[in-house]
């Protein structure tokens, strides 16, 4: 039997509260597992958290499919939000691998990705035109991937850095990119020097952006004073 289009919508946005929670939940407990963890494993409580946020996941992401009219085009269009849905570190340690921190923290940061999208759905709710949706959007992207950098800089560098000394450096190092004023804590290993291209990469994104939505809205003003 196919659903109604009012009932689909109760679905997503009953889903779409869950992921928001749970993308904060699952934020929450990365960054105290990285500030306050030991740099070498990850604990068992942080697995779980993670097991059932991305068990969420799946289900909101199973749950659409089944209610979607097109399950085809729908299975495409979000088959990579399946893959970074997936708790592959739960997996790797259910098998009995040892995975160095080096490659767990990557794998680990996977269903950030996923929880990442779910906050989209806030600026969905709040902002209705579409150049600002663009705008904030980018703001937001620029907030959250501004201090999952530092979380990754921090985890990666820590052990090995001697300029850096705290989480805080951690974050000031990814505020300091992201504006492309630079720091002068030095990357030293290879994740770091990633995430030092692609922060001023994300801040130069800005101007474009931030032009247009100025020239929007001082359109919008202008004609309403007319």
């Amino acid at each position: 039997m196919s659903l109604s289009e009012s009932t689909r919508t109760e679905i997503r946005n009953c889903l779409s509260i869950l992921k928001v929670i749970a993308g904060v939940v699952l934020l929450a407990a990365i960054s105290w597992e990285i500030i306050a963890g030991d740099h070498m494993h990850f604990s068992r409580n942080y697995l779980i958290i993670q097991l059932v946020v991305c068990i969420l996941f799946l289900c909101d992401f199973f749950v659409r499919w089944a209610a979607s009219e097109r399950k085809g085009r729908f299975f495409a269009r979000n088959f990579l939000v399946l893959l970074i849905s997936i708790p592959y570190l739960n997996i790797i340690d259910w098998s009995g691998a040892e995975l160095p921190r080096y490659w767990a923290t990557l794998i680990g940061i996977m269903p950030l990705m996923r929880a990442f999208l779910a906050f989209y759905i806030v600026v969905q709710w709040l902002v209705d035109n579409k150049v600002r949706k663009l705008f904030f959007a980018y703001i937001f992207t620029v907030v959250v991937f501004t201090y999952i950098s530092a979380l990754v800089f921090y985890d990666y560098e820590i052990l090995v850095n001697s300029k850096l000394h705290g989480f805080g450096n951690a974050l000031w190092w990814a505020w300091m990119n992201v504006t492309t004023v630079g720091a002068e804590i030095f990357p030293v290993t290879t994740i770091g020097k990633i995430f030092c291209v692609m922060l001023p990469s994300l801040g130069m994104m800005f101007f474009p952006i931030f032009t247009t939505y100025v020239l929007q809205e001082y359109s919008h003003k202008k004609e309403s004073d007319q």
